[in-house]
């Protein structure tokens, strides 16, 4: 936008404004000039910036007839704006920092959950890397998977690693882990049911 008003001489008289004089008829012909061409600049400002706005944001500076005042307007607006991003991104860091596998969560359900909350950063202005949350996730995972995530630190690059990459490395030996266990539940139950039948025959 200050490179639009800019490029159409009409920065400067949004960025100073200019000051109407009730008694035109005192100025020298020079100064009525100058006084009319800051109107038209200012004019020309306000119709630049009234191009720019949504629907919500021109019912804001809908009653304000000089360039500078709409600008002011527009500033304190976004300002607020940028308060609550603000007070939304520490919300965001704070869930970020906390975040842990729970119990019985599957890799994909913890993904998606780190995930929702890295895009959420994002949309607030957060430059966040895919390595941090990579970091985040090896050094959040529940004791079952941390064999396999040290390795995966040691033995990868993080830097260039993706999270699909790491997804796909922590699913495969969550099935691994899932395999070993159904495996030691047949065989507790089947010596279950071999003691039941010794029992009976003795």
């Amino acid at each position: 936008m200050k490179a639009l008003l800019g490029s159409q001489e009409a920065w400067e008289v949004l960025e100073k404004g200019y000051d109407e004089l009730e008694n035109e008829g005192a100025l020298s012909q020079a100064q009525r000039n100058a006084l009319q061409r800051y109107r038209k600049l200012d004019q020309h400002a306000l119709s630049i910036i009234h191009m720019g706005l949504d629907e919500a944001m021109f019912e804001k500076v809908a009653s304000s007839t000089k360039a500078k005042e709409t600008w002011e307007i527009l500033e304190n607006n976004f300002k607020g704006i940028e308060k609550v991003k603000k007070a939304c991104l520490q919300i965001l860091h704070g869930e970020f920092e906390s975040l842990h596998t729970r119990e019985f969560e599957s890799v994909f359900d913890y993904f998606t959950r780190v995930s929702s909350i890295a895009n959420h950063m994002k949309r607030y202005g957060e430059n966040i890397e895919e390595s941090r949350v990579i970091e985040k996730i090896l050094r959040s995972l529940d004791s079952k998977l941390e064999f396999v995530s040290i390795a995966i630190e040691e033995f990868n690059d993080l830097d260039t690693m993706t999270l699909d990459q790491l997804m796909g490395s922590l699913q495969v030996y969550e099935e691994r882990l899932k395999k070993k266990g159904e495996t030691m539940g047949q065989v507790l139950q089947t010596n279950v049911s071999l003691g039941g039948q010794q029992k009976e025959q003795g």
